[in-house]
């Protein structure tokens, strides 16, 4: 007696849970955003297996500088809140500010998107907003990866990650090491708590609960909390192009207690004057919320200030004229000091 065969139903990769034809459709709507990234360097962008950049020919000397970041939990209030625009920024900003620091403009930036099922207007929203980082900050968007991966996010997650690269001349790139005692300390304000120590602020708003304020300074509690990493590229290359800055820091994980000791050479300090920039409405509420002190609130949060500039003494009012004019916030926090058995970062 013959033996009875079974039939199966073909299993197309839709079947297994990744939709090419959505992905081909994001493709398309991310062409039109990439484009007007477009800068001089780009020979080859989107749609190849590798994009192609020239460094521009007036680097006489130029060196590379790569960055890479992402989001972090931030992206938790993302999903909770369907507020998708604006982390696409925050991802930029995380590695562009960073390669910004050691003197470098931004030249080219890549994405990763990754998440269980696509959906399509999700992922145009975030790349809407890598697209407008990297406008912003005079970078290329010039390629990246959509991750369709079915059982590894939960439904309505995803995951980002960053990639920049910029150029700085060799003889411009900044050290930290000609820094010196007396030098001034400018901080530049930040737009909020940016990307970092959202796991904290998770619990800050858990704990508040129906007791949230509706507003803080003078936006929506919301908004308040996830207005985007705020871009200092554009602002910092003309000052550096202006006044010679000695040190720059990026103030992320860590916050000031954590960053700003990267810049500094041994053997020196940053005093930072207490109350020589405004606690914003933000900052005041997440540390009366979680109850700490000015030492964890320094060394887990920017706490309004997202970017540290170190100059000489002669220079300091001039610099801070020229940043100020380009529309940044702008405060004299502190001077630079021999250490001593201290810390290398004192807030008092």
């Amino acid at each position: 007696m013959r033996a009875k065969t079974m039939t199966q139903t073909p299993l197309s990769y839709k079947d297994a849970g990744v939709d090419i034809v959505a992905g081909d459709a994001l493709v398309e709507r991310i062409k039109p955003l990439a484009k007007k990234t477009m800068r001089e360097g780009v020979l080859a962008g989107i749609g190849g297996f590798g994009a192609l950049f020239e460094v521009p020919k007036r680097y006489k000397e130029p060196v590379l500088v790569s960055g890479t970041d992402g989001v972090g939990t931030k992206l938790k209030l993302a999903f909770e809140w369907d507020m998708h625009d604006t982390v696409g920024i925050d991802l930029v900003a995380m590695s562009v500010n960073d390669v910004l620091v050691q003197g470098a403009e931004p030249l080219f930036f890549l994405d990763y998107f990754a998440c269980g099922k696509l959906d399509v207007d999700t992922a145009a929203a975030v790349v809407g907003g890598i697209a407008k980082g990297c406008e912003l900050s005079g970078c290329a968007l010039i390629g990246g990866e959509t991750a369709e991966m079915p059982g590894m996010y939960p439904a309505g997650e995803y995951d980002l990650a960053g990639f920049a690269v910029g150029a700085v001349e060799k003889s411009k790139i900044l050290t930290g090491q000609n820094v010196k005692a007396g030098d001034v300390v400018l901080g530049l304000a930040s737009s909020g708590v940016h990307s970092n120590g959202f796991s904290l602020v998770r619990k800050c708003i858990e704990r508040a609960g129906t007791n949230a304020p509706a507003t803080l300074d003078g936006q929506p509690f919301k908004q308040a909390l996830m207005a985007p990493t705020r871009l200092y590229v554009l602002n910092v290359l003309a000052a550096l192009a202006a006044h010679p800055i000695k040190a720059l820091a990026h103030i992320t994980g860590g916050g000031l207690l954590e960053n700003i000791p990267r810049v500094l050479p041994d053997g020196l300090a940053a005093h930072l004057q207490k109350g020589s920039w405004p606690q914003t409405e933000l900052f005041a509420w997440l540390q009366a919320t979680a109850g700490i002190d000015d030492v964890e609130m320094n060394r887990t949060f920017n706490n309004g200030i997202g970017m540290v500039v170190v100059i000489d003494e002669t220079e300091a009012q001039a610099c801070a004229a020229t940043l100020r004019a380009s529309g940044e916030q702008v405060y004299t926090i502190g001077r630079i000091a021999p250490q001593g058995d201290t810390a290398q970062v004192l807030v008092a």
